[in-house]
């Protein structure tokens, strides 16, 4: 076996191994989980994230540091089974990944073929105006986010209701949320499936929902707020509200109407994700330095470690 070889079976080993654990560990708190929607996606995307951070953070370098070049070693079996499945792991999160990418950029495609290009005062998205019954409002893409409006929806809100909701995808279009969808739906992980995955995109789903109903041009004018409460009813009434299962915004796409309405009359302002943002982002920052400054002192030792407890599980694994 060659030695770079070597490194990429015992890299997916690793990979899987690590993917495995974290998997297990988020299966088990998925359901006490906070509907924070940062909260929720880190939750979601721990796994894959993680698992990657640290084959190609501590074990590559482990093994380029460690790990003599002469010295040949024989395919084990039990070993390159498991870097099969964790390369199986991948090119199934890939695929799905570029699966949903290519459905929501096909649905894109079909609505803006005969569509109209829409003029909104103050919005620098590119808006387009479709001849469809259904009362629709969509925010398709990422790299280049276009905004869908039906017909359907232009006839049954008024100009209010439909500023109101235009604003609402704008809040979506902020948050990257469609990117957001789509690093869910490509995370290569085992987590994937689990009932704890889908629970926690939907409650992500929701959480994304009302940080876009709570967005500063509503949650500051209580008539706008009270537009988009109105305009969240008669689009769900028209539309039921379905799961996403592309990474595409809609107006009814995630959480409970008759909460969001309530939310939207009470306050109109998710708590913990708006007035909170300043000391989260200083206590973040704070735990970053400490954590990188910890990673800094005992990184050489940690790939030593890392690199004789690899040894010890080639030499163990039957």
């Amino acid at each position: 076996m060659t030695y770079f070889v070597h490194g990429t079976i015992l890299g997916l080993f690793w990979f899987l191994a690590i993917n495995v654990a974290l998997s297990l560990a988020v299966a088990c708190v998925a359901g006490h989980a906070q509907r924070s929607a940062s909260w929720l996606l880190a939750l979601r995307l721990l796994p894959a994230a993680l698992s990657i951070a640290f084959v190609a953070g501590v074990f590559l370098p482990s093994y380029w540091r460690f790990e003599p070049r002469d010295f040949p070693e024989d395919f084990d079996l039990t070993l390159t089974s498991l870097a099969a499945l964790a390369g199986g792991l991948l090119l199934a999160a890939l695929a799905r990944g570029g699966a949903a990418w290519w459905r929501a950029a096909r649905r894109a495609q079909a609505w803006t073929r005969t569509a109209e290009l829409l003029a909104l005062e103050g919005i620098d998205l590119p808006a387009f105006r479709i001849e469809a019954p259904e009362a629709v409002i969509a925010l398709v893409g990422i790299l280049r986010p276009r905004l869908i409006v039906t017909r359907g929806l232009i006839d049954t809100l008024t100009p209010e209701e439909l500023a109101a909701s235009i604003e609402h995808e704008v809040e979506h279009y902020r948050g990257w949320d469609n990117l957001k969808r789509l690093a869910m739906r490509a995370a290569p992980d085992v987590l994937r499936w689990s009932r704890a995955a889908s629970a926690l995109e939907r409650k992500w789903a929701a959480a994304a929902e009302h940080i876009a109903d709570a967005g500063d041009s509503i949650s500051r004018n209580p008539a706008t707020r009270l537009a988009l409460a109105s305009a969240l009813v008669k689009v769900a009434r028209l539309m039921p509200v379905t799961p996403i299962i592309e990474p595409i915004s809609t107006l009814v796409g995630g959480g409970a109407i008759a909460d969001r309405v309530q939310r939207l009359i009470d306050d109109g302002r998710e708590p913990g994700e708006q007035r909170g943002r300043p000391l989260k982002t200083v206590g973040a920052v704070a735990a970053t330095a400490g954590a990188a400054l910890v990673l800094a002192v005992g990184y050489i030792p940690l790939l030593e470690h890392v690199h004789k407890l690899t040894e010890i599980l080639v030499r163990t694994l039957p």
